[in-house]
């Protein structure tokens, strides 16, 4: 069992078990502002590699190789869409 000595009180006392967890001490706690608090600082590192390659071949043969035919007609409407997303939470 440890032993704690304390010799600069103007009154030497025995504490019982009671006494010795009532003290308190470093200094007085009811004149300590603990406002402002201080901010929380957070570290976050995000290396994200991302790759996103897309490639599209449209081709339109309509009736090729006929150069007498008349009134031949093709319409081709693509799209394509892409997209990379990360989410740091």
């Amino acid at each position: 069992m440890k032993t704690l000595i304390i010799k600069d009180l103007s009154v030497t006392a025995e504490l019982d078990h009671g006494a010795m967890a009532a003290v308190r001490g470093g200094y007085n706690m009811s004149q300590t502002s603990w406002y402002p608090l201080p901010s929380p600082t957070y570290g976050t590192t995000v290396d994200a590699t991302q790759n996103l390659t897309q490639f599209q071949s449209v081709v339109n043969a309509t009736a090729n190789g006929s150069a007498f035919v008349n009134g031949v007609t093709a319409n081709n409407n693509t799209s394509q869409f892409g997209q990379n997303n990360i989410a740091v939470i």
